[in-house]
């Protein structure tokens, strides 16, 4: 029997197989999507504090491994451990004492005493304000030339490259900027900083490209061509501190720069504004890599050149490309040395400071962001090293001992998570560093 024509249609069963059968309305997409959304929102910022735990517990155990070497290189310290059996309460106190003194030094040195800054405020002169926080100006100083050279380091890690070329190329950076800054004395000084600077990144540009064109052309691998680099950089920085256009007297010593960076607070605080510049240009740089295309393309590379190749980019230009960028990075720390505390090149004008920028970028996870955060952990370290040393007469060397540790442990993430009994996971990013001799 046919149905009536307004009969409705029952409805199926909404467990129904039918194709036919419509979808039932999901009430839950909704909250589903948004607890989606906090899980990844959460998961993320999971992995960022286990980014930022390593290097810091790498850091600490640095700290602590330090601390074991003053003890047992103090004379005071040694004597009290001879008698630990019969008298052990006083040899731990002693230990701690000396580690305490020297560490509180240390601290004071790089960022300064906190009694001596309350006091300083408190007392409302300026000048005494200036004294106290005369260790936070020299932490800063020191650290701005390390944020430059370890950019540069940094932005080869991100391409697959090992620029260990860095000290060299802030040897001819700065060489240029030398001749710009004492031979345009009639540019006006605003527009003359920035000539310096700019012929400091040219420099440094040239030299790092050369062995990315090696690298490029020939396979040459950019470890062996940067390092030779270096020494042909050094010799030739000597070779032009002894012509007449550079040498102001008989000894290799070039003409003073006759323009540098305004001072921050005053000329008796020596923080100058080459530390703005330094972290605008890691900013960039983090804006370049990140929400460029061709940062996306060195990292791209960095992380399989094979499969970037394929997908229509060229590893050779972008090898290229990455060294010289590196170069200018490393070439611009030299300028702002020329610029602030050294104004006259003469020779160890770079004072190893490429080679800390490497491990300044292996601590800072070969990120912007991580590399001025090194850069100042570094800075604080020399500059607390050296009241360290005129004070308690502790040796230089245990900062250098201690950095090097902290370098160690950052290159081992596995020996901290056993120390530390963490759960086995990457400690770095995929692409971040080179792929070895054959990469």
């Amino acid at each position: 029997m046919a149905e009536p024509p307004n009969a409705t249609t029952p409805e199926r069963p909404t467990g129904t197989n039918d194709p036919a059968a419509p979808a039932p309305p999901s009430v839950d997409d909704g909250p589903s999507e948004a607890l989606a959304l906090g899980e990844t929102s959460r998961g993320e910022d999971r992995r960022r504090l286990r980014g930022l735990l390593l290097p810091a517990l790498a850091v600490v155990t640095a700290l602590v491994l330090g601390a074991v070497l003053l003890i047992f290189t103090n004379d005071v310290a040694l004597h009290a451990w001879a008698r630990a059996f019969r008298h052990p309460g006083v040899a731990l106190s002693v230990s701690w004492t000396v580690v305490h003194d020297t560490y509180y030094v240390l601290f004071a040195g790089a960022f300064g005493s906190p009694a001596t800054i309350a006091r300083a405020i408190g007392s409302g002169e300026l000048s005494q304000v200036q004294s106290a926080l005369s260790p936070i100006s020299e932490t800063v100083v020191t650290a701005t030339p390390l944020i430059f050279v370890g950019l540069s380091v940094a932005l080869g890690f991100q391409a697959g490259l090992f620029n260990i070329g860095a000290e060299g190329q802030m040897n001819i950076g700065a060489l240029v900027a030398a001749g710009v800054g004492f031979s345009l004395t009639s540019v006006p000084e605003p527009l003359h900083l920035v000539l310096v600077l700019l012929a400091g990144v040219a420099g440094g540009a040239l030299w790092g490209s050369i062995p990315g064109f090696l690298k490029a052309k020939t396979g040459a691998h950019e470890v062996i061509t940067t390092i030779m680099m270096n020494f042909i950089a050094v010799s030739l920085v000597l070779y032009m501190l002894s012509t007449s256009f550079y040498q102001q007297q008989a000894e290799p010593i070039a003409k003073p720069v006759v323009v540098a960076f305004p001072h921050l607070f005053g000329a008796s605080l020596r923080i100058h504004f080459g530390i703005v510049v330094a972290i605008a240009v890691a900013a960039a740089v983090g804006w370049f890599l990140d929400r460029t295309i061709v940062g996306f393309e060195f990292r791209a590379v960095g992380a399989n050149p094979d499969a970037a190749r394929a997908a229509g980019m060229n590893p050779a230009r972008t090898t290229i490309l990455v060294m010289t960028l590196a170069g200018g990075l490393a070439g611009i720390a030299g300028a702002t040395q020329l610029a602030s505390v050294t104004p006259s090149l003469l020779p160890g004008f770079a004072g190893g400071l490429g080679f800390d920028g490497i491990a300044i970028a292996l601590l800072g996870r070969g990120r912007p962001a991580g590399v001025v955060a090194a850069a100042f952990l570094f800075g604080a370290l020399r500059a607390g090293g050296r009241s360290m040393q005129a004070i308690t007469q502790t040796p230089i060397e245990i900062i250098v001992v201690i950095q090097a540790f902290v370098i160690a442990f950052v290159a081992a993430p596995a020996l901290v998570r056993a120390i530390y009994r963490m759960k086995g996971r990457r400690a770095f990013a995929a692409g971040t560093f080179t792929k070895g001799w054959g990469g």
